[in-house]
């Protein structure tokens, strides 16, 4: 097959690359350029589009043996991830810009301009499994990643290759220094790509402004001020600036955000507590069930799992939970398994407290 395998710079798609072409397939390597104002340097593992990457791109294709490009989406990316980002706090929901990047950039953006182009598949550094199509979870536990990949279709997966997903991170490195790859001792990035200094308030605040509010309890006593509701999250403790402590002395957490009135609501850690999660814009990854069936559900990168039952209704999904979730926020996503298989996922829209 021709392949063209996304490299960001880093190990793992570096080795995903290079298992690509040893296994025979004809492979063509390209980093997205997706900052139109790149650094020189990464800051540890913070940031990622840096020059620095696109270079540590070039090297491992050079050893790998492999023809190598840049492709700009920069544009692309800050239209349908990084306003995509800004836009959804400012609506009091908390989006995950990586799940929206796999979604609008990796498999959309890059994958159709590489079908265009003659290639059958699209090779990435994920750590998931395609089994006849069939989306699972990476045998790595700590390092799955099949959350962020379960918003694409399908018709994506069928063009989408993971070479990594039957092993563990720590061999993926030492393959790479075996290989010669001189990315193999790179350190990961995480946080928000585009958010080099890990400060995602400030981040908010320069693009949003200043918004003062009020920060009310459950009874709507007004408990603080904020600068902007955007720098919230449901679930959030630390940060809240407020002024005393409650009644009962036990910490707040954050239980709301209203961008409408611009008010934030604290309350105790048991008022986090979700049984009904109602979701937009479901994907399935096979036929779409008739009705109510039993699974499990991820409900933030690397959290917990779930029991539940999941039921489709028109263009929802809604979701029952048979115990509690805590800190469960609007604009993440839902993502259900069968045991280590994919079933779907939806973005969460609104969340229930319902009686026992």
């Amino acid at each position: 097959m021709r392949v063209l395998a996304a490299m960001s710079g880093g190990v793992d798609s570096a080795v995903a690359a290079a298992r690509a072409a040893e296994a025979g397939h004809e492979v063509t390597g390209v980093h997205m350029a997706l900052s139109s104002n790149p650094q020189s340097y990464r800051t540890g593992a913070r940031g990622c589009c840096t020059l620095e990457d696109s270079r540590d791109a070039r090297r491992a294709a050079d050893v790998i043996g492999i023809p190598f490009y840049v492709w700009d989406l920069a544009e692309r990316f800050h239209r349908d991830v990084v306003e995509d980002f800004v836009e959804e706090y400012a609506a009091g929901r908390t989006p995950n810009p990586c799940l929206r990047c796999n979604e609008k950039i990796k498999f959309a953006a890059l994958l159709d301009r590489a079908l265009a182009l003659g290639f059958d598949a699209v090779c990435t550094g994920h750590y998931a499994r395609l089994d006849d199509g069939v989306l699972r979870r990476g045998v790595d536990a700590g390092k799955d990643q099949s959350y962020v990949l379960a918003v694409c279709t399908p018709e994506q997966l069928a063009h989408a290759m993971f070479p990594l997903g039957d092993t563990a991170k720590a061999d993926i490195r030492a393959e790479a220094e075996r290989r010669g790859l001189q990315v193999a001792d790179k350190p990961d990035s995480h946080d928000i790509c585009f958010i080099a200094d890990g400060d995602t308030r400030g981040f908010l605040a320069d693009r949003l402004g200043t918004a003062p509010g009020p920060i009310v309890d459950a009874d709507g006593n007004e408990v603080g001020e904020h600068d902007g509701a955007y720098a919230y999250t449901v679930g959030q403790r630390k940060g809240l600036r407020i002024g005393r402590p409650a009644p009962d002395g036990r910490p707040r957490y954050v239980l709301d955000i209203s961008p409408v009135d611009n008010t934030v609501t604290v309350g105790p850690r048991e008022a986090l507590d979700v049984h009904e999660i109602v979701g937009e814009r479901p994907v399935w990854l096979s036929e779409r069930p008739s009705g109510a069936f039993g699974c499990r559900v991820q409900l933030r990168a690397h959290g917990e799992v779930h029991d539940c039952t999941a039921e489709p209704e028109g263009d929802l999904l809604r979701i029952r939970l048979a115990a509690p979730a805590r800190g469960v926020a609007p604009g993440q996503a839902a993502v259900l398994y069968e045991g280590d298989r994919v079933l779907g996922s939806a973005t969460i829209a609104e969340t229930a407290r319902v009686p026992a």
